[in-house]
């Protein structure tokens, strides 16, 4: 079947061109992120991709896209981090003139969906989920994960097998009217999506995702969809995004499938997922409470003069406030060039929100490198994490958790949550652990990492 549409390509904030297609006409966007891998030029040979497609163009415009190191899109500039490919919906957005879209994340494509919803509220009608997870490996808060050897060797087993059909074929997708057929259009697929050792990658980066902190953020209508005895992706990974995205309907549906074949078996869900983004009286379902806007997921940044008291005794007052006077003009010049906002001055430091959690690492390693020229040594720390919106300033339990976290960072260092540490994995930042600290009035202790950079 050819291509209802042509490709074009949108850039994105670090220089990857990201394939893109749009079909139909209609007033309001749905944006589709697929799983694992796609070839927006063969993969209307897989039957289930021109289903969606036509089911969905019943309503809206519908804008699809090849990943990042798959199908048309860059393939020899990295996979990126969680971070990078949600904001490679926002590229692919911007290119093709989509203000606020409904986002449907199917398999692998939800942890990008999830991330995307909660980090460009605004941008987002409605998130539906398909078949897909927050976090695979097994957790002490996550028991019903799988084993780390287990996410291991099925890596292995992806990039062994690949490019034969079996992985496409007879595993994503079952249910085949004819087996030998559909092996050969998902290996010609599999070929011309990516490489052996990139499909490799992607599984990787797939096993070592938790998207979870994110997930008490997310404000837009959700809608959770999963098969109850999915072969691919654990009913119980579904069944807790249901119980864990504030207000999110569930629906499971019987069945022995992660995609099939057999179009047909997807109805169930189409006729869920076209209601509930049609939406009711208003446009949205009845059953969701109003959004308060003033609750985000946000990244914070604060950061802290070491050695302040000593160092203003020291110079005396008037050198000192300029001093401080420069440090400040130093870093709302680092945040700003990161895209951040200075949310005020703390007096010997600063407290800074960005749309995302490299961009304030970035930042803080700036506003090191800036203010050392002045005598200076910083500390910082870095949450990503749900905002209260107070006016101009920000408070809330992502505000109280970056203060403690600095609060804990050594001279010159940038330390980070677990959750920056995982959105920001596959970035090229590294991190080295600083294992478990107290957080002084924050429940339980939290997993920090300092920047090496």
């Amino acid at each position: 079947m050819a291509a209802p549409g042509d490709v074009r390509y949108a850039r994105t904030h670090d220089g990857i061109d990201v394939a893109y297609m749009v079909t139909g006409e209609a007033a309001r966007d749905v944006v589709v992120v697929h799983g694992f891998t796609t070839h927006l030029d063969l993969m209307w040979d897989v039957p289930w991709y021109p289903y969606w497609t036509q089911r969905l163009g019943e309503h809206f415009r519908v804008i699809q896209f090849d990943k990042r190191g798959t199908g048309l899109s860059d393939r020899s500039l990295g996979l990126g981090s969680i971070e990078d490919r949600a904001r490679d919906i926002l590229a692919v957005m911007d290119a093709c003139g989509s203000e606020q879209a409904s986002i449907v994340g199917i398999s692998e494509g939800g942890p990008m969906a999830l991330a995307f919803a909660a980090l460009n509220p605004g941008r987002v009608d409605r998130l539906v989920l398909y078949g897909s997870m927050a976090r695979v490996l097994r957790a002490d808060d996550y028991p019903d994960g799988v084993d780390e050897a287990v996410g291991a060797a099925f890596v292995e087993w992806i990039g062994r097998i690949w490019g034969t059909g079996e992985a496409l074929g007879t595993l994503f997708m079952t249910h085949a009217p004819d087996p030998e057929a559909a092996l050969r259009t998902a290996a010609q697929c599999e070929r011309n999506a990516c490489t052996p050792q990139m499909a490799q990658q992607i599984m990787r980066h797939n096993v070592d995702v938790d998207v979870r902190p994110v997930l008490a953020g997310i404000s837009a209508p959700t809608l959770v969809m999963h098969v109850t005895d999915d072969p691919l992706v654990q009913v119980a990974w579904g069944r807790y995004l249901g119980e864990h995205v504030p207000d999110a309907e569930y629906f499971e549906c019987p069945g022995d499938f992660h995609c099939t074949w057999r179009v047909d078996e997807f109805e169930p869900f189409m006729e869920r997922a076209v209601a509930f983004l049609v939406g009711g009286a208003g446009g949205v379902p009845a059953s969701r409470p109003p959004v308060d806007g003033h609750r985000v997921v946000s990244t914070v940044l604060f950061t802290d003069i070491v050695g302040s008291t000593e160092l203003a005794a020291e110079l005396g007052d008037g050198a000192w406030r300029e001093i401080l006077e420069q440090h400040d003009r130093v870093a709302a010049d680092r945040v700003a060039r990161s895209g951040g906002r200075v949310v005020k001055s703390t007096g010997d430091g600063l407290l800074a929100v960005f749309d995302g959690p490299s961009r304030a690492i970035l930042s803080a390693c700036e506003t090191r490198a800036g203010v050392a020229p002045l005598g200076l040594k910083i500390r910082a720390g870095v949450h990503v994490g749900e905002i209260e919106r107070r006016g101009d300033d920000i408070g809330g339990i992502g505000v109280h958790i970056a203060a403690r976290v600095a609060a804990l960072a050594g001279a010159d260092e940038v330390l980070v949550t677990r959750t920056v540490r995982d959105l920001t994995m596959g970035s090229g930042l590294e991190f080295h652990g600083r294992g478990r600290h107290a957080l002084k009035g924050i429940p339980e202790d939290w997993d920090l990492y300092a920047v090496n950079h």
